[in-house]
């Protein structure tokens, strides 16, 4: 049995209400345009950027809690109960959680941007309010499942690593504050570990074990290779962890480096094949964006290699944050403009014989529009960091704006279009 069918043979008891999930994407199209808005018009040169407070870290966290965030709190919202074959649960939680987190990002933001660490820390408060109670949903699901290990054995090593993720997003807040803390050099390194790799990375890597075969329709990859991924993935960052306090010697930390690039390889191997075989050969710009991000991901294993060789490769400690970016940032717009027209078709077709399909839901030529902006903002960016251009870098935020822009234009017409179906 494919993963689509499974998936569509219980959609009417699995499905929460439209609203919930299309909060959580409809405000992470907002932090989307906000995002490359702030680095287009912030003053000074951020390519100079290298710490503290600032509009480029702002941005930064518009990117990561608003997009990336937002996203995988909406999507594993409805996708975990398919993984553990349950109903959902928590529909008025996770509208009190979109509540809270929605405007904890943007006070977050506005704090960094600002240097205002009181700001900063109520934003993070909520913030870290808002994700550890939708951990606690997340787990409720996960101690039920009933099926998809490889998605689940993801799913928890992704709640440990937010965890870590927020005692040292809190501990840096504190610092800002003034508080008596342990020092950045152990909580500022732990942050960026768990934070991209850790909580966001593993989710993305997991919930790939069920949407690529879906949209693919083929059969869920097996499963003991995904649980081998998984494995090797949380004892890399287990040892890059313990790296962080100076407990490993120098040969443990390329078997950390090791590890992490054989889960992501047997990862990749797994998603190619699930391609390979599926039924459906045309899946569209949105898995050329996906596949797009697989090359990033790429990108990030063999720069991060360099760096943690100290090697003494010019301009590749921003060239790593480009790629570790560009890997999430482009999976999940490639899958989010997948996954809303087809939510938002089951939804539109609930209780009648015929509702709008996926593809009348789509805005196409916006789509178009954003695959040539965000690629080439991408690639631009990529020019200014090896030119060490700060006009060049502006430019290719402004590029990456206008490709917002056109995804935010492909996003309200869906919402028209479902208002104009009665959902």
């Amino acid at each position: 049995m494919t993963v689509a069918s499974a998936f569509l043979g219980g959609a009417s008891g699995r499905l929460l209400p439209a609203s919930v999930p299309l909060r959580f994407f409809g405000s992470a199209v907002a932090y989307h345009v906000l995002g490359w808005l702030v680095l287009a018009v912030a003053p000074g040169d951020w390519l100079a950027f290298r710490g503290g407070l600032g509009w480029p870290l702002a941005a930064l966290h518009l990117f990561t809690l608003g997009v990336l965030g937002m996203t995988a709190l909406g999507a594993a919202a409805q996708l975990l109960p398919v993984a553990t074959r349950q109903s959902p649960v928590g529909a008025r939680a996770l509208a009190w959680i979109w509540g809270l987190y929605t405007p904890g990002v943007a006070l977050l933001a506005l704090g960094m941007g600002l240097a205002l660490p009181a700001l900063l820390a109520l934003g993070g408060v909520a913030v870290a309010a808002a994700l550890a109670t939708w951990a606690t949903l997340a787990a409720k699901h996960l101690r039920g499942a009933r099926g998809m290990p490889g998605v689940c054995a993801h799913a928890w090593s992704a709640l440990a690593s937010l965890f870590v993720l927020l005692a040292s997003a809190l501990l840096l807040a504190a610092g800002w504050l003034g508080w008596d803390v342990p020092g950045r050099q152990l909580t500022l390194p732990l942050h960026l570990l768990f934070a991209p790799f850790g909580f966001m990375g593993l989710l993305a890597l997991g919930l790939s074990y069920l949407l690529v075969p879906m949209f693919a329709l083929s059969r869920p990859p097996r499963e003991s290779t995904q649980l081998a991924s998984c494995a090797c993935i949380v004892a890399a960052l287990l040892l890059a962890g313990a790296a962080v306090f100076g407990v490993l010697p120098d040969l443990l930390h390329a078997l950390a480096w090791t590890l992490g690039a054989t889960g992501v390889l047997l990862h990749l191997h797994l998603m190619r094949r699930a391609l390979a075989t599926g039924m459906r050969k045309e899946l569209g710009r949105s898995f050329v964006l996906v596949k797009l991000a697989w090359g990033a991901l790429l990108a990030t294993l063999v720069l991060g290699g360099v760096l943690w060789a100290g090697l003494a490769l010019p301009h590749a400690e921003p060239a790593f944050g480009l790629a570790l970016l560009a890997w999430l940032l482009t999976f999940v717009l490639g899958i989010l403009q997948r996954i809303l027209p087809f939510l938002a078709a089951l939804h539109a077709a609930a209780g009648k014989r015929r509702g709008p399909t996926a593809s009348m839901l789509t805005h196409d030529k916006a789509l178009h529009v954003h695959l040539r902006c965000h690629l080439a903002a991408i690639a631009v960016l990529a020019l200014a960091i090896v030119l060490d251009a700060g006009w060049l870098a502006r430019a290719g935020a402004v590029i990456g704006l206008a490709g917002a822009v056109a995804f935010s234009v492909f996003h309200l017409h869906l919402l028209r279009k479902l208002r104009a179906a009665g959902v």
